[in-house]
């Protein structure tokens, strides 16, 4: 597949996380020889997190995950699981068998218990998943883990990714450095609630695992609860951050931390919206002075989730009457008089009106680039939000027309 022109240059150097281990190989889930399957060993006494899509058809590993989450003995050793090619989701019992056998022969392997072992799947839906081939893959995966595994592993979970999705931080807290380190896949059926996403953070930090789940759901609400790239909800959407609390630094208050952690998921986001199928644009839209965040944040998500504004970017075309649609069909309060649209630093549209001054052949110069903000202005209060998209091309047609063929 054709990398994303909106791809990074290249992947980043990950900083080693003491307690954690990774390896990655090929089950043929789906295709022979493709690497499919990762497996992350976590250190004793690692805290570990997790928010999930809110579908009502979520997968059998999602259910899994929130019934183990909170579980965490300090004295507990964990595992994550992920297998690419299927997303055995909507298999009824089988599904429910196939993840507790996995647990269960993950926790054989490794010898912990199987109730801190953590699986994800993505991929086709409504197929069985031949978990025997990844329980019969298992003892190697145990015998190649390694602290320096992480791209290899964001490879294992790509699906219709064009290219792994890494990002990382230090943070200097009371003089010692903290790490934090992430992966991510996720291409199409990204919407909020989030995605056909998978992501896995790893710190070093220590924290106790209701203040880290508090911070993990918060700080997905203001990232990966922030980008579109279709506005469907996968089955699968996992984000889950394990801290080992090896640096010995208590990060529950640290501003810090919260910072840095932000940074990393916001920077993930970012590269699944950039990686979306068939995108060449990345597009911000940035709302302000709405009656309330919320409001600002429902403006946003309907101009986003436009098909129409979607295609207009695509085709360069700066038809800012599609962001008035998508503004006025929000259900949010609106004033036609009190709206101002902007392109970049170009006004559009003010006091229900084309400003004056605005032309056409400014607005279409402006589209032609690679990233593109569309700012509104409600005038109404205070209100703001940003949500991330792409446009919509005749790539996202042709990926998804083709993809279980």
């Amino acid at each position: 597949m054709t990398r994303s022109p909106l791809a990074p240059a290249a992947f980043p150097d990950l900083p080693v996380i003491e307690g954690v281990r990774f390896a990655a190989g090929a089950a043929g889930i789906k295709y022979a020889d493709r690497t499919d399957v990762m497996l992350v060993e976590l250190a004793q006494g690692t805290s570990v997190a997790g928010v999930f899509t809110k579908s009502s058809t979520r997968s059998a590993a999602v259910r899994d995950c929130q019934r183990k989450l909170g579980n965490d003995a300090p004295e507990g050793r964990a595992a994550i699981l992920v297998n690419s090619g299927n997303s055995n989701a909507f298999t009824g019992a089988a599904g429910d068998q196939s993840v507790a056998a996995i647990c269960d022969a993950t926790a054989d392997t490794l010898s912990l218990d199987a109730g801190r072992v953590f699986t994800a799947s993505t991929g086709v839906i409504g197929e069985r998943l031949p978990h025997d081939r990844i329980v019969g893959k298992l003892a190697d995966l145990s015998q190649n883990l390694t602290d320096a595994g992480l791209e290899d592993a964001a490879r294992a979970i790509m699906t219709t990714d064009t290219f792994p999705k890494g990002a990382c931080a230090t943070v200097e807290i009371d003089g010692t450095p903290v790490k934090i380190a992430g992966i991510a896949k996720g291409s199409g059926m990204i919407a909020p609630d989030m995605a056909t996403m998978l992501v896995y953070l790893f710190t070093d930090a220590k924290m106790s695992q209701p203040a880290l789940q508090a911070l993990l759901a918060t700080l997905t609400d203001q990232t990966f609860n922030c980008i579109t790239v279709d506005s469907d909800t996968s089955t699968s959407d996992s984000v889950m951050i394990a801290a080992t609390g090896t640096s010995g630094v208590d990060v529950t208050d640290s501003a810090g931390f919260t910072k840095a952690l932000h940074g990393v998921m916001l920077d993930l986001a970012h590269q699944v919206v950039r990686d979306g199928e068939g995108a060449t644009k990345f597009v911000e839209v940035r709302v302000s002075g709405a009656a309330s965040d919320e409001e600002a944040r429902t403006v946003g998500l309907s101009i986003a989730n436009s098909p129409l504004v979607k295609t207009a970017i695509a085709g360069e075309d700066p038809n800012w009457g599609r962001i008035v649609m998508a503004v006025g069909k929000s259900g949010a309060q609106a004033d036609r008089d009190r709206l101002t649209i902007r392109f970049g630093d170009i006004t559009v549209a003010e006091n229900g009106w084309v400003a004056e001054g605005y032309s056409e052949e400014a607005g279409a110069a402006y589209m032609t680039q690679q990233e593109l903000l569309i700012a509104v202005d409600l005038g109404l209060g205070g209100g703001m939000a940003s949500v991330w998209t792409c446009d919509l091309t005749h790539g996202y047609i042709t990926i998804n027309a083709d993809y279980r063929s």
